[in-house]
């Protein structure tokens, strides 16, 4: 009942290859770590540009990466559409750049291990720390933080000073507006609305124990914040517990703290 597989559909993705169908739902987050140490990062070559991503200085102007390289505005025009729809373009001399990915000036990468796929959207202001995962199409928005070990899905968003550590968002996920999210999963299509924080560490001493059938379900984890099914939503300015699990379209209502345990498909937290 609280498998993976009762909470998500998961994608034909190897990037989530390490989800276990039959494994407990929150098992993804005591393997995250290990997979994305093991990620294979690629290096973008300096390929005719004055300015190239360095660890932990802000970008000074736009930068472009497209098929393993990466260049500067010279004879380049970007059209900054919604990169969740594919609407982010850009062209070369007349010739689009097909699935090419921006990084805004004033950005800030820290480390080597970050991957970025293809038409994402890093904006101005963003804090991305290694190692992080980001999926095709997704959008970084203004003043979010990345602190690492974070792995996004395509078409996630990351928004307005949403902080986010040792998280994975499966496709379509979004977290558009002053969020928090520390050792937590949202389902495809999930979503916060602004001001959600999943609360990550009890007062109390210990690991973080899953009520459930009367009896407490103890998940190994000292840090776990929340869990999301596939296209559960949250109101604004709501707060999880601790190790609250919510199922497949479960809506959290604005203003509400929900309790740590299981939700069941379709519930709505009052």
């Amino acid at each position: 009942m609280l498998s993976v597989q009762s909470f998500f559909n998961l994608p034909d993705d190897p990037n989530m290859s390490f989800f276990q169908k039959d494994a407990p739902v929150w098992q993804p987050l005591n393997d995250l770590k290990g997979f994305m140490d093991n990620y294979h990062y690629a290096t973008y070559d300096d390929f005719d540009a004055p300015c190239v991503l360095r660890s932990g200085v802000p970008l000074t102007e736009h930068l472009v990466l497209h098929k393993g390289r990466s260049f500067c505005l010279n004879e380049i025009v970007i059209t900054f559409g919604d990169a969740t729809r594919g609407e982010l373009k850009v062209t070369r001399n007349g010739v689009e750049l097909e699935g090419a990915s921006v990084v805004m000036a004033g950005s800030v990468l820290v480390g080597e291990k970050i991957s970025i796929g293809r038409g994402v959207l890093i904006e101005s202001g963003a804090m991305i720390k290694s190692p992080t995962i980001i999926g095709d199409h997704a959008e970084i928005r203004q003043g979010a933080y990345i602190r690492g070990y974070c792995l996004l899905g395509s078409r996630c968003v990351v928004g307005h000073t949403t902080e986010v550590k040792h998280s994975i968002f499966l496709e379509d996920a979004k977290a558009g507006h002053f969020a928090y999210l520390g050792d937590s999963i949202l389902g495809n299509n999930a979503n916060l609305g602004a001001g959600t924080k999943f609360a990550n560490l009890r007062f109390l001493q210990g690991n973080v124990k899953i009520p459930y059938l009367n009896e407490k379900l103890d998940t190994g984890r000292r840090k776990f914040g929340a869990i999301l099914g596939d296209d559960a939503q949250t109101g604004c300015n709501s707060v999880t517990n601790p190790g609250t699990l919510m199922a497949k379209k479960t809506i959290l209502l604005p203003n509400t703290t929900a309790k740590a345990g299981f939700y069941p498909e379709k519930s709505i937290i009052r």
